[in-house]
């Protein structure tokens, strides 16, 4: 399951994604982001879908690893699905025994829900798929910009939220790391029952905290001596500009955005009664 979490990780690849200006890969998925939760049907939502197959289909990057990033939050889908098909009472009752009852417009609720989610957790990771921390601080630096003409200095932020994506992955690897020398001493991490488990976890997670303010000393010490001192007199080493890709994003951004509300408007609000337009 560790090895499974891939938020974080950069997929260096020539590509139509990756040569676009970060900036404009910010505000498309930002954008995305906005349209799916403004999606109120299923047609809206496909359309969504259909999206997000393009966009990681001309990103090159393997279905498999995508797919690979949404095992570690199967079980927060699988939690929001159960309790929408437990308290959601719309439609045509399926199965009543008991006191369990299942209705369909439970059943399209809880697909509707976990859909929603497994796009905004698979368009959030294509934008660090496709990439580099350095280039998303300079695009997110460019972006505030504007802000430090009324005192507000972004940089610092930015600069933390990069830092923090940048060692997602080394910290995977160092948990991996401890697991493999614990569970050779004896250690069991997958026996027992839940109270079991998480004392088995001390032995885990002490050496990772330690561990980890040992590499945030390092780090402070390399940048000092380096003579960072935020983003004052920044430079960088690739100027940002926009290219035709980023005028096509732009269009694409727009066209997605028209379309979902075209969608929404026309194919009517989804419910639990309703469901492309037709009543269960």
């Amino acid at each position: 399951m560790i090895k499974d979490i891939t938020l974080g990780q950069y997929f260096p690849m020539h590509s139509f994604v990756h040569k676009m200006d970060p900036r404009m890969k910010l505000l498309f998925v930002t954008s995305f982001i906005v349209m799916v939760f403004l999606s109120n049907n299923f047609i809206s939502l496909g359309f969504c879908l259909l999206v997000t197959a393009f966009v990681i289909a001309i990103s090159k990057i393997p279905l498999k690893t995508v797919l690979k990033g949404l095992r570690p939050i199967i079980l927060i889908i699988a939690i929001t699905s159960i309790l929408q098909i437990a308290y959601n009472e719309g439609g045509i009752v399926l199965v009543d025994i008991w006191r369990i009852k299942i209705t369909s417009g439970g059943v399209l609720t809880a697909v509707f829900m976990a859909l929603r989610i497994s796009l905004l957790i698979v368009m959030s990771t294509m934008l660090t798929y496709t990439t580099s921390p350095t280039s998303l601080t300079n695009g997110l630096d460019r972006i505030f910009a504007p802000f430090k003409k009324i005192g507000l200095d972004f940089h610092t932020i930015t600069m933390i939220m990069t830092i923090a994506l940048r060692f997602i992955p080394t910290l995977i690897e160092e948990v991996d790391k401890i697991m493999s020398a614990q569970k050779s001493r004896g250690a069991n991490f997958e026996q027992g029952n839940i109270i079991k488990r998480a004392k088995a976890l001390i032995p885990l997670f002490i050496p990772l905290l330690f561990n980890s303010i040992r590499r945030a000393y390092e780090l402070a010490n390399a940048m000092t001596c380096r003579c960072y001192n935020g983003g004052q007199g920044k430079t960088t080493m690739n100027a940002l500009k926009f290219s035709y890709r980023d005028y096509i994003a732009l269009g694409s951004v727009a066209g997605v955005i028209a379309s979902v509300i075209l969608l929404n408007i026309y194919c009517g609000e989804y419910n639990a009664e309703f469901t492309f337009g037709i009543t269960v």
